[in-house]
Protein backbone atom coordinates (compact mmCIF):
# COMPACT_ATOMS: atom_id res chain seq x y z
CA UNK A 1 0.00 0.00 0.00
CA UNK A 2 2.81 2.62 1.04
CA UNK A 3 4.69 1.72 -2.49
CA UNK A 4 1.61 2.34 -4.31
CA UNK A 5 1.01 5.55 -2.51
CA UNK A 6 5.07 6.40 -3.07
CA UNK A 7 4.17 5.81 -6.60
CA UNK A 8 1.15 8.05 -7.02
CA UNK A 9 3.04 10.97 -5.06
CA UNK A 10 6.17 10.77 -7.47
CA UNK A 11 3.89 10.27 -10.48
CA UNK A 12 2.11 13.73 -9.41
CA UNK A 13 5.53 15.53 -8.36
CA UNK A 14 6.81 14.78 -12.22
CA UNK A 15 3.89 15.42 -13.30
CA UNK A 16 3.84 19.23 -11.59
CA UNK A 17 7.47 19.87 -12.40
CA UNK A 18 6.50 19.11 -16.18
CA UNK A 19 3.52 21.70 -16.32
CA UNK A 20 5.71 23.89 -14.66
CA UNK A 21 8.67 23.84 -17.43
CA UNK A 22 6.17 23.98 -19.90
CA UNK A 23 4.33 26.97 -18.31
CA UNK A 24 6.21 30.54 -19.68
CA UNK A 25 5.75 32.72 -16.78
CA UNK A 26 6.87 29.44 -14.58
CA UNK A 27 9.78 28.46 -16.58
CA UNK A 28 10.83 32.49 -16.35
CA UNK A 29 10.22 32.54 -12.61
CA UNK A 30 12.54 29.71 -12.10
CA UNK A 31 15.69 30.98 -14.33
CA UNK A 32 15.43 34.42 -12.07
CA UNK A 33 15.47 33.03 -9.28
CA UNK A 34 18.21 30.19 -9.44
CA UNK A 35 20.10 32.84 -11.15
CA UNK A 36 19.62 34.94 -8.30
CA UNK A 37 20.45 31.83 -5.74
CA UNK A 38 23.82 31.21 -7.38
CA UNK A 39 24.79 34.98 -6.94
CA UNK A 40 23.46 35.13 -3.34
CA UNK A 41 25.31 31.50 -2.24
CA UNK A 42 28.35 31.96 -4.42
CA UNK A 43 28.67 35.55 -5.43
CA UNK A 44 30.35 37.05 -1.62
CA UNK A 45 32.90 34.17 -1.79
CA UNK A 46 34.36 35.47 -4.82
CA UNK A 47 33.38 39.13 -4.89
CA UNK A 48 34.34 40.08 -0.91
CA UNK A 49 32.62 43.07 0.59
CA UNK A 50 32.43 44.70 3.22
CA UNK A 51 30.25 47.06 4.80
CA UNK A 52 32.45 48.93 7.04
CA UNK A 53 35.23 49.31 5.29
CA UNK A 54 35.75 52.88 3.41
CA UNK A 55 37.42 53.21 -0.24
CA UNK A 56 39.54 55.35 -1.73
CA UNK A 57 39.15 58.87 -1.29
CA UNK A 58 39.85 59.72 -5.34
CA UNK A 59 36.65 56.84 -5.67
CA UNK A 60 33.92 58.48 -4.40
CA UNK A 61 30.91 58.45 -6.34
CA UNK A 62 32.73 57.21 -9.26
CA UNK A 63 30.43 56.14 -12.29
CA UNK A 64 31.29 52.33 -13.57
CA UNK A 65 34.32 51.67 -15.19
CA UNK A 66 36.64 48.87 -15.93
CA UNK A 67 38.06 49.19 -12.60
CA UNK A 68 34.65 49.22 -11.12
CA UNK A 69 31.74 48.04 -13.15
CA UNK A 70 29.04 49.14 -11.17
CA UNK A 71 31.35 52.00 -9.99
CA UNK A 72 31.36 53.62 -6.26
CA UNK A 73 29.28 54.74 -3.41
CA UNK A 74 29.59 58.02 -0.81
CA UNK A 75 32.92 55.89 0.47
CA UNK A 76 34.14 54.79 -2.28
CA UNK A 77 32.91 51.08 -2.21
CA UNK A 78 32.81 49.01 -4.60
CA UNK A 79 29.07 48.94 -5.69
CA UNK A 80 28.94 45.58 -7.69
CA UNK A 81 30.54 44.37 -4.24
CA UNK A 82 27.81 45.66 -2.72
CA UNK A 83 24.64 44.32 -4.90
CA UNK A 84 26.61 40.79 -4.54
CA UNK A 85 26.49 40.84 -0.80
CA UNK A 86 23.13 42.62 -0.78
CA UNK A 87 21.45 39.69 -2.43
CA UNK A 88 22.34 36.95 0.18
CA UNK A 89 20.57 39.06 3.30
CA UNK A 90 17.35 40.14 1.18
CA UNK A 91 16.87 36.52 -0.04
CA UNK A 92 17.15 35.26 3.37
CA UNK A 93 15.14 37.96 4.99
CA UNK A 94 12.16 37.16 1.84
CA UNK A 95 12.47 33.23 2.41
CA UNK A 96 12.84 32.72 6.43
CA UNK A 97 9.96 35.49 6.85
CA UNK A 98 8.17 33.83 4.29
CA UNK A 99 7.98 30.06 6.12
CA UNK A 100 7.13 31.89 9.22
CA UNK A 101 4.25 33.50 7.87
CA UNK A 102 3.07 29.85 5.73
CA UNK A 103 3.36 27.80 8.56
CA UNK A 104 1.58 30.19 11.00
CA UNK A 105 -1.32 30.77 8.43
CA UNK A 106 -1.64 27.09 7.37
CA UNK A 107 -2.12 25.73 11.07
CA UNK A 108 -4.77 28.35 11.72
CA UNK A 109 -6.67 28.13 8.50
CA UNK A 110 -6.77 24.24 8.85
CA UNK A 111 -7.51 24.57 12.72
CA UNK A 112 -10.53 27.03 11.97
CA UNK A 113 -12.11 25.74 9.03
CA UNK A 114 -12.43 22.37 10.86
CA UNK A 115 -13.45 23.93 13.99
CA UNK A 116 -15.53 26.46 12.10
CA UNK A 117 -17.89 27.02 15.07
CA UNK A 118 -16.27 28.41 18.47
CA UNK A 119 -12.34 28.29 18.03
CA UNK A 120 -12.73 28.83 14.43
CA UNK A 121 -14.88 31.72 15.01
CA UNK A 122 -11.88 33.20 17.27
CA UNK A 123 -8.96 32.62 15.04
CA UNK A 124 -10.76 34.40 12.25
CA UNK A 125 -11.64 37.06 14.24
CA UNK A 126 -7.82 37.55 14.98
CA UNK A 127 -7.31 36.91 11.44
CA UNK A 128 -9.62 40.03 10.34
CA UNK A 129 -7.81 41.92 12.69
CA UNK A 130 -4.56 41.20 10.64
CA UNK A 131 -6.21 41.90 7.32
CA UNK A 132 -7.73 45.36 7.90
CA UNK A 133 -4.84 46.99 10.24
CA UNK A 134 -2.94 48.69 8.22
CA UNK A 135 0.44 46.59 7.96
CA UNK A 136 3.17 49.46 6.65
CA UNK A 137 2.83 51.32 10.76
CA UNK A 138 2.28 48.25 12.57
CA UNK A 139 5.54 46.27 11.34
CA UNK A 140 7.02 49.79 11.68
CA UNK A 141 5.97 49.81 15.07
CA UNK A 142 7.09 46.48 15.66
CA UNK A 143 10.28 47.22 14.35
CA UNK A 144 11.05 50.27 16.81
CA UNK A 145 9.59 48.12 20.03
CA UNK A 146 12.07 44.86 18.78
CA UNK A 147 14.58 46.23 17.71
CA UNK A 148 16.28 46.37 14.06
CA UNK A 149 18.26 42.98 14.07
CA UNK A 150 17.85 41.15 11.01
CA UNK A 151 16.15 38.39 13.04
CA UNK A 152 14.33 40.66 14.54
CA UNK A 153 13.11 41.94 11.13
CA UNK A 154 12.14 38.22 9.61
CA UNK A 155 10.08 37.76 12.71
CA UNK A 156 8.28 41.04 12.17
CA UNK A 157 7.68 40.17 8.90
CA UNK A 158 6.90 36.46 9.22
CA UNK A 159 3.94 37.14 12.23
CA UNK A 160 2.22 40.15 10.40
CA UNK A 161 1.95 38.32 7.08
CA UNK A 162 0.08 35.23 7.55
CA UNK A 163 -3.54 36.60 7.88
CA UNK A 164 -4.47 36.15 3.79
CA UNK A 165 -2.83 32.86 3.94
CA UNK A 166 -5.26 31.60 6.90
CA UNK A 167 -7.97 33.13 5.43
CA UNK A 168 -7.01 30.92 1.84
CA UNK A 169 -6.61 27.85 3.24
CA UNK A 170 -9.88 28.34 5.85
CA UNK A 171 -11.90 28.40 2.90
CA UNK A 172 -10.11 25.12 0.67
CA UNK A 173 -10.28 23.57 4.07
CA UNK A 174 -14.04 23.94 4.78
CA UNK A 175 -14.52 22.69 1.12
CA UNK A 176 -12.30 19.23 2.13
CA UNK A 177 -13.87 18.46 5.53
CA UNK A 178 -17.33 18.16 3.10
CA UNK A 179 -15.86 15.45 1.08
CA UNK A 180 -16.87 11.57 1.90
CA UNK A 181 -13.53 10.45 2.22
CA UNK A 182 -13.02 12.88 5.82
CA UNK A 183 -16.16 11.07 6.64
CA UNK A 184 -15.49 8.14 6.72
CA UNK A 185 -12.29 8.85 8.72
CA UNK A 186 -14.31 10.28 11.64
CA UNK A 187 -16.58 7.38 11.34
CA UNK A 188 -13.84 4.82 12.39
CA UNK A 189 -12.49 6.71 15.13
CA UNK A 190 -9.80 8.83 13.37
CA UNK A 191 -8.18 11.82 15.56
CA UNK A 192 -8.98 15.23 14.38
CA UNK A 193 -5.20 15.93 14.75
CA UNK A 194 -4.79 12.51 12.46
CA UNK A 195 -7.20 13.85 10.15
CA UNK A 196 -5.70 17.65 9.82
CA UNK A 197 -2.49 15.96 9.43
CA UNK A 198 -3.14 13.45 6.62
CA UNK A 199 -5.69 13.89 5.17
CA UNK A 200 -6.52 17.80 5.21
CA UNK A 201 -2.98 19.23 4.73
CA UNK A 202 -2.46 17.50 1.50
CA UNK A 203 -5.63 18.38 -0.25
CA UNK A 204 -4.83 21.86 0.78
CA UNK A 205 -0.82 22.47 0.40
CA UNK A 206 -0.65 22.81 -3.40
CA UNK A 207 -3.03 25.90 -2.89
CA UNK A 208 -0.52 26.74 0.18
CA UNK A 209 2.30 26.62 -2.19
CA UNK A 210 0.68 28.97 -4.76
CA UNK A 211 -0.04 31.47 -1.90
CA UNK A 212 3.29 31.18 -0.72
CA UNK A 213 4.99 31.97 -3.57
CA UNK A 214 3.28 35.18 -3.66
CA UNK A 215 3.51 36.11 -0.07
CA UNK A 216 7.26 35.77 -0.97
CA UNK A 217 7.78 38.64 -2.71
CA UNK A 218 5.75 40.66 -0.10
CA UNK A 219 8.20 39.90 2.24
CA UNK A 220 11.32 40.98 -0.04
CA UNK A 221 9.80 44.36 -0.90
CA UNK A 222 8.63 44.41 3.15
CA UNK A 223 12.23 44.04 3.88
CA UNK A 224 13.67 46.32 1.27
CA UNK A 225 11.02 49.00 2.73
CA UNK A 226 11.70 48.97 6.31
CA UNK A 227 15.75 48.82 5.11
CA UNK A 228 15.08 52.33 3.66
CA UNK A 229 13.15 53.87 6.36
CA UNK A 230 15.87 52.84 8.62
CA UNK A 231 14.29 50.23 10.21
CA UNK A 232 16.54 47.20 9.22
CA UNK A 233 20.32 46.13 10.04
CA UNK A 234 22.11 48.92 8.62
CA UNK A 235 25.52 46.66 9.81
CA UNK A 236 24.42 44.49 7.06
CA UNK A 237 23.98 44.81 3.45
CA UNK A 238 21.10 44.39 1.76
CA UNK A 239 19.21 45.76 -1.71
CA UNK A 240 17.03 47.72 1.09
CA UNK A 241 20.34 48.90 2.99
CA UNK A 242 21.65 49.94 -0.42
CA UNK A 243 18.68 52.57 -1.29
CA UNK A 244 18.93 53.53 2.41
CA UNK A 245 22.26 54.97 2.13
CA UNK A 246 21.84 55.94 -1.46
CA UNK A 247 19.04 58.39 -0.90
CA UNK A 248 21.13 59.34 2.47
CA UNK A 249 24.30 60.43 0.46
CA UNK A 250 22.08 62.61 -2.02
CA UNK A 251 22.68 59.78 -4.99
CA UNK A 252 19.61 60.43 -6.67
CA UNK A 253 19.98 64.22 -6.36
CA UNK A 254 23.32 64.45 -8.22
CA UNK A 255 22.47 61.81 -10.87
CA UNK A 256 24.53 59.03 -9.48
CA UNK A 257 22.28 56.35 -10.73
CA UNK A 258 24.61 53.17 -10.76
CA UNK A 259 24.18 53.25 -7.11
CA UNK A 260 20.22 53.03 -6.80
CA UNK A 261 19.47 51.61 -9.67
CA UNK A 262 21.03 47.85 -9.75
CA UNK A 263 19.56 47.26 -5.95
CA UNK A 264 16.43 48.81 -7.89
CA UNK A 265 16.14 46.35 -10.79
CA UNK A 266 16.90 43.45 -8.32
CA UNK A 267 14.47 43.62 -6.39
CA UNK A 268 11.70 44.23 -9.50
CA UNK A 269 13.23 40.92 -10.95
CA UNK A 270 12.84 39.20 -8.19
CA UNK A 271 9.55 39.70 -7.10
CA UNK A 272 8.35 39.78 -10.71
CA UNK A 273 10.16 35.94 -10.38
CA UNK A 274 8.09 34.93 -7.76
CA UNK A 275 4.57 36.57 -8.87
CA UNK A 276 5.35 35.04 -11.77
CA UNK A 277 5.71 31.72 -10.28
CA UNK A 278 2.23 32.30 -7.85
CA UNK A 279 0.58 32.82 -11.50
CA UNK A 280 2.28 29.20 -12.46
CA UNK A 281 1.30 27.60 -9.58
CA UNK A 282 -2.32 29.16 -10.08
CA UNK A 283 -2.47 27.43 -13.45
CA UNK A 284 -1.77 24.20 -12.60
CA UNK A 285 -3.83 23.84 -9.36
CA UNK A 286 -7.02 25.56 -10.69
CA UNK A 287 -7.05 25.39 -14.77
CA UNK A 288 -9.82 27.13 -14.66
CA UNK A 289 -7.34 30.24 -14.46
CA UNK A 290 -5.56 29.54 -17.34
CA UNK A 291 -5.89 31.91 -20.25
CA UNK A 292 -6.17 35.13 -17.96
Amino acid sequence: MNDVRKEIRNKKTKDFISKLISNKMGLAGIVILIAFTVIALLGPIFYTFDLQKIGEVSNIMKPPSFEHLLGTDELGRDILGYLISGSRVSMMVGLLATIISMLIGTVLGIVSGYYDKNIGVIIMRITDFFLVIPWLPLMIVLASIMGTSIWNIIIVIGITSWAGTARVVRSQTLSVKELQFIERAIAIGSSDSHIMKKHILPNVFPLVIANTVLNAAVAITTETTLSFLGLGDVTRPSWGVMLHYAFESGAMSVGAYWYFLPPGICIILVVLAFTFLGFAFDDIVNPKLKGR
